[in-house]
């Protein structure tokens, strides 16, 4: 009997093959940053409608921002899906650099599979919804569409205005260059603009009439470098100057942005104390004035035991994505475009991960086997702060070849090429069948909240300054 559920959820994946795989062509042929997925969120939410969700376009202070459900009662299970893409990356589905719209080289990209991971997520809630609908299983599921997870804006925003409330699990996947658990290890973060405001005067003539604000941020910048001996070694931070000015005027207006990261909260809190610290130097020195423009920031990714059996065991038994010779070929014409990445990642798996000499995995460059050890990842994500509010747990599903460098041309073809694509169906397909079991089973969404408590050692406190808001202004452009 179990077996017959779980062939009918992969077969209400199979039925929507086709029409899963335009959708995330056609987000990926729209391309939109962060806050700006006006057509990618009503594509997806169209959709969604005409499969009897109850659809909810605009959450809370996010208009591209999606709620869908369908059903009624308890448990509540959720997937969170993500459409903005990166700028920049305007590329062909081709295994050489060339520009899809020659006449908008700065044109934005889906170099980190977006299109992909949000419709995944939709494939998975219209399995279980089939589950629901034909009675084999009680309960809500409901899809959460997330927009600017690259700006690490939109979760965050979203779960200090109560949009997971009601939730009883979380669940949602990304693409990598091979299958297995996620790791715990995603950084906190804070993304924070400092604006320095001096005085403009030629540069020759009479600089000593002038304050330049370019000066404030060097020396703010010298002062983090210095900063960084002192610092916890799992800190990081980087930046980038923001300067429109001439050799010949003394600039008035420049800012810096920077990226405060580490394992926990409070370091990320204490660096960036230190860092406004720096800035009020800076501009003492400088005689200068500066504000802050505090953008976001996120928390750590607490894992849940749990839900991480359920979805390696729905892992297990649905299999990796399906490449074919052709999906092969493609992969191993890219791989000669980052052969030096290529060799390291081989053998990092093979010394951090036990991958040894398992042959295909080493001579193939798309791995398709399931690797049950849990993954570290060093970046950050917004998922962190929904897992602080209610179990979470993801995982990764291959859809690039072994050595792919992510947030990257190649990344961007991958993620519009049948590769991205079979990802996103193997990808439906567990997170469906680990939703399906859940609902089946309500002890187990019981021992997911317990392992949610366990971990927790204090109380979620969001990141974001009070009063915040997106920065809708970039919509209306």
């Amino acid at each position: 009997m179990i077996r017959n559920k779980e062939e009918q959820i992969f077969a209400s994946v199979d039925a929507r093959e086709e029409a899963l795989t335009a959708l995330s062509r056609e987000i990926w042929e729209y391309a939109e940053p962060g806050l700006k997925e006006m057509k990618s969120s009503r594509a997806i939410a169209k959709f969604l409608e005409a499969e009897g969700f109850r659809v909810e376009l605009g959450v809370g202070s996010i208009p591209t921002a999606i709620r869908a459900e369908y059903g009624s009662g308890r448990p509540v299970i959720a997937y969170l899906g993500e459409y903005d893409s990166l700028p920049r990356l305007n590329q062909e589905v081709a295994d050489h650099k060339e520009l899809k719209y020659p006449d908008e080289p700065e044109r934005p990209g889906h170099g980190c599979g977006h299109n992909n991971l949000g419709v995944g997520a939709v494939g998975a809630a219209l399995a279980l919804k089939d589950a629901i609908a034909a009675g084999r299983a009680q309960g809500t599921v409901r899809f959460y569409g997330c927009p600017a997870e690259e700006t690490l804006v939109g979760k965050v925003f979203m779960v200090r205005d109560g949009a997971f409330e009601g939730v009883d699990c979380v669940m949602t996947w990304h693409s990598h260059a091979y299958n297995g658990a996620w790791g715990a290890c995603y950084t906190c973060m804070n993304s924070v603009k400092f604006h320095f405001h001096g005085k403009a005067a030629h540069a020759a003539g009479h600089p000593f009439d002038g304050r330049s604000a370019l000066d404030a941020v060097e020396l703010m910048n010298v002062s983090a470098n210095y900063m960084r001996e002192h610092v916890k070694p799992d800190v990081r931070i980087h930046y980038a100057t923001i300067c429109s000015c001439a050799p010949n005027v003394v600039p008035d207006e420049c800012s810096v942005w920077y990226y405060i990261r580490a394992p926990k909260r409070r370091d990320v809190d204490e660096v960036y104390s230190w860092l406004c610290d720096c800035a009020r130097g800076a501009a003492l020195m400088t005689q200068t004035t500066f504000d802050i423009e505090f953008l976001t920031g996120c928390s750590e990714v607490m894992p849940n035991d749990v839900l991480e059996k359920v979805m390696l065991q729905a892992y297990q038994d649905t299999g990796a994505p399906r490449f074919t010779p052709e999906d092969h070929a493609f992969a191993e014409k890219m791989a000669e475009t980052y052969p030096d990445i290529l060799d390291r990642d081989r053998r990092v798996m093979k010394e951090e991960y036990g991958v040894d000499g398992d042959g295909k995995f080493l001579c193939d460059v798309v791995f398709d086997k399931v690797i049950e050890d849990r993954l570290v990842a060093p970046g950050s994500t917004d998922v962190g702060d929904v897992s602080h509010v209610v179990p979470t747990y993801q995982i990764y599903v291959a859809g690039q070849g072994i050595g792919c460098p992510g947030h990257s041309w190649q990344m961007t073809a991958y993620s519009g090429h049948h590769v991205g694509f079979a990802s996103m169906l193997c990808a439906a397909k567990v997170l469906a069948l680990s939703g399906l079991r859940l609902l089946e089973d309500p002890q187990l969404v019981q021992e997911a909240w317990d392992n949610f408590h366990a971990h927790q050692t204090e109380p979620y406190v969001s990141p974001l300054p009070e009063g915040l808001m997106p920065d809708l202004e970039q919509v209306k452009n």
